[in-house]
Protein backbone atom coordinates (compact mmCIF):
# COMPACT_ATOMS: atom_id res chain seq x y z
CA UNK A 1 0.00 0.00 0.00
CA UNK A 2 1.37 3.56 -0.95
CA UNK A 3 1.70 5.76 1.87
CA UNK A 4 2.53 9.74 1.31
CA UNK A 5 2.82 12.20 4.02
CA UNK A 6 2.51 16.03 4.44
CA UNK A 7 3.92 17.94 7.43
CA UNK A 8 4.45 21.08 9.44
CA UNK A 9 5.82 22.88 11.96
CA UNK A 10 4.53 26.29 14.11
CA UNK A 11 5.87 27.82 16.93
CA UNK A 12 3.48 29.32 19.53
CA UNK A 13 4.57 32.66 20.63
CA UNK A 14 5.00 31.06 23.90
CA UNK A 15 7.63 28.61 23.11
CA UNK A 16 7.79 24.87 22.14
CA UNK A 17 6.31 23.66 19.07
CA UNK A 18 3.86 21.49 17.37
CA UNK A 19 4.49 19.55 14.59
CA UNK A 20 1.79 18.07 12.60
CA UNK A 21 0.99 15.27 9.55
CA UNK A 22 -1.41 14.13 7.37
CA UNK A 23 -0.87 10.46 5.42
CA UNK A 24 -2.92 9.80 2.03
CA UNK A 25 -2.71 6.93 -0.21
CA UNK A 26 -2.19 8.59 -2.99
CA UNK A 27 0.15 11.36 -3.96
CA UNK A 28 -2.91 13.43 -4.81
CA UNK A 29 -3.65 13.31 -1.02
CA UNK A 30 -7.34 13.46 -2.10
CA UNK A 31 -8.42 11.03 1.20
CA UNK A 32 -6.83 12.05 4.38
CA UNK A 33 -6.11 8.44 6.06
CA UNK A 34 -4.47 9.48 9.53
CA UNK A 35 -3.85 13.10 10.85
CA UNK A 36 -1.02 12.92 14.00
CA UNK A 37 0.03 15.85 16.13
CA UNK A 38 3.49 15.97 18.41
CA UNK A 39 4.26 18.51 20.83
CA UNK A 40 7.89 19.53 22.01
CA UNK A 41 7.93 21.63 24.50
CA UNK A 42 11.96 22.91 23.56
CA UNK A 43 12.58 24.24 20.21
CA UNK A 44 15.98 25.45 18.95
CA UNK A 45 15.86 29.34 17.71
CA UNK A 46 15.44 30.21 14.88
CA UNK A 47 19.13 31.14 12.98
CA UNK A 48 18.99 32.77 9.62
CA UNK A 49 20.38 30.31 6.92
CA UNK A 50 19.83 27.18 9.18
CA UNK A 51 16.18 27.01 9.29
CA UNK A 52 16.81 22.69 8.77
CA UNK A 53 17.72 22.94 12.57
CA UNK A 54 15.02 24.22 14.21
CA UNK A 55 12.53 21.95 11.88
CA UNK A 56 13.98 18.54 11.70
CA UNK A 57 13.54 17.83 15.14
CA UNK A 58 9.59 18.54 15.23
CA UNK A 59 9.55 16.87 11.63
CA UNK A 60 11.50 14.31 13.09
CA UNK A 61 8.73 13.38 15.89
CA UNK A 62 5.71 13.80 14.11
CA UNK A 63 7.15 10.83 11.06
CA UNK A 64 8.57 8.86 14.55
CA UNK A 65 5.95 6.07 14.18
CA UNK A 66 5.01 6.62 10.82
CA UNK A 67 6.85 3.56 8.93
CA UNK A 68 7.84 3.45 5.68
CA UNK A 69 6.70 6.09 3.41
CA UNK A 70 6.60 6.75 -0.31
CA UNK A 71 6.86 10.75 -0.50
CA UNK A 72 7.31 13.39 1.71
CA UNK A 73 5.70 16.97 0.87
CA UNK A 74 7.06 19.93 3.62
CA UNK A 75 5.89 23.49 3.81
CA UNK A 76 9.59 25.32 2.48
CA UNK A 77 12.24 24.81 0.25
CA UNK A 78 14.44 21.20 -0.36
CA UNK A 79 17.14 23.03 -1.43
CA UNK A 80 18.07 26.83 -1.16
CA UNK A 81 20.16 27.48 -4.46
CA UNK A 82 20.59 25.84 -7.79
CA UNK A 83 23.88 24.38 -6.95
CA UNK A 84 22.22 22.12 -3.92
CA UNK A 85 22.66 24.32 -0.85
CA UNK A 86 20.55 22.17 1.61
CA UNK A 87 17.39 23.02 2.78
CA UNK A 88 15.14 21.53 5.43
CA UNK A 89 13.98 18.98 2.27
CA UNK A 90 17.46 17.77 1.85
CA UNK A 91 18.76 17.04 5.05
CA UNK A 92 15.32 14.93 5.64
CA UNK A 93 16.11 13.25 2.78
CA UNK A 94 19.84 12.11 3.92
CA UNK A 95 18.58 11.20 6.94
CA UNK A 96 15.92 9.18 5.89
CA UNK A 97 15.63 8.04 2.02
CA UNK A 98 12.26 9.00 1.03
CA UNK A 99 11.43 11.13 -1.46
CA UNK A 100 11.15 14.72 -0.47
CA UNK A 101 8.41 17.77 -1.98
CA UNK A 102 9.05 21.03 -0.86
CA UNK A 103 6.06 23.50 -1.29
CA UNK A 104 6.85 27.09 -0.36
CA UNK A 105 4.56 29.96 -0.60
CA UNK A 106 7.37 32.63 -1.09
CA UNK A 107 10.25 32.69 -3.15
CA UNK A 108 13.85 32.31 -1.81
CA UNK A 109 16.07 34.93 -3.27
CA UNK A 110 18.60 32.06 -3.82
CA UNK A 111 16.40 29.37 -4.88
CA UNK A 112 15.98 30.66 -8.59
CA UNK A 113 15.85 26.07 -9.46
CA UNK A 114 12.81 26.15 -7.98
CA UNK A 115 9.68 25.45 -10.02
CA UNK A 116 6.45 27.96 -9.49
CA UNK A 117 3.86 26.00 -9.97
CA UNK A 118 0.25 27.85 -10.33
CA UNK A 119 -2.88 26.32 -8.97
CA UNK A 120 -6.57 27.21 -9.08
CA UNK A 121 -7.50 30.69 -9.99
CA UNK A 122 -4.37 31.91 -7.71
CA UNK A 123 -1.88 34.63 -9.80
CA UNK A 124 1.12 34.06 -7.14
CA UNK A 125 2.50 30.49 -7.92
CA UNK A 126 4.19 28.38 -5.42
CA UNK A 127 7.56 27.36 -5.52
CA UNK A 128 8.47 23.61 -5.55
CA UNK A 129 11.59 21.81 -5.29
CA UNK A 130 12.39 18.39 -4.58
CA UNK A 131 15.26 15.44 -3.34
CA UNK A 132 14.50 11.45 -4.83
CA UNK A 133 12.27 12.27 -7.37
CA UNK A 134 13.06 15.06 -10.42
CA UNK A 135 11.67 18.01 -9.90
CA UNK A 136 9.52 18.91 -12.83
CA UNK A 137 7.64 15.43 -12.17
CA UNK A 138 7.64 16.68 -8.17
CA UNK A 139 5.71 19.66 -9.91
CA UNK A 140 3.38 18.32 -11.75
CA UNK A 141 2.54 16.19 -8.38
CA UNK A 142 1.86 19.25 -6.55
CA UNK A 143 -0.13 20.98 -9.22
CA UNK A 144 -2.18 17.55 -9.46
CA UNK A 145 -2.74 17.77 -5.56
CA UNK A 146 -6.82 17.63 -4.27
CA UNK A 147 -8.07 21.26 -3.61
CA UNK A 148 -9.42 23.88 -5.82
CA UNK A 149 -7.05 26.79 -4.03
CA UNK A 150 -3.44 28.23 -4.58
CA UNK A 151 -2.38 25.86 -1.39
CA UNK A 152 -3.77 22.25 -1.71
CA UNK A 153 -6.02 20.78 0.87
CA UNK A 154 -3.30 18.54 2.63
CA UNK A 155 -1.06 21.11 3.49
CA UNK A 156 -3.68 23.73 4.32
CA UNK A 157 -4.85 20.94 6.69
CA UNK A 158 -1.61 20.28 8.11
CA UNK A 159 -1.22 23.69 8.39
CA UNK A 160 -3.98 24.15 10.44
CA UNK A 161 -3.44 20.83 12.60
CA UNK A 162 0.24 22.39 13.73
CA UNK A 163 -1.72 25.81 14.00
CA UNK A 164 -4.44 24.57 16.44
CA UNK A 165 -4.62 26.31 19.81
CA UNK A 166 -4.53 22.98 22.22
CA UNK A 167 -1.59 21.78 23.26
CA UNK A 168 -1.49 17.51 22.79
Amino acid sequence: MSRFAAVDVHYPPSGGARAALVLADSARFSTIVEERVRWLPEAAAYQPGAFFARELPPVRAVLAATGDLDLVVIDGYVDLDPHGRPGLGAHLHAETGTPVIGVAKTAFRTATHAIPVHRGAATRPLYVTAAGVPVDRAAALVAGMAGPYRLPDALRRVDALARANAVP
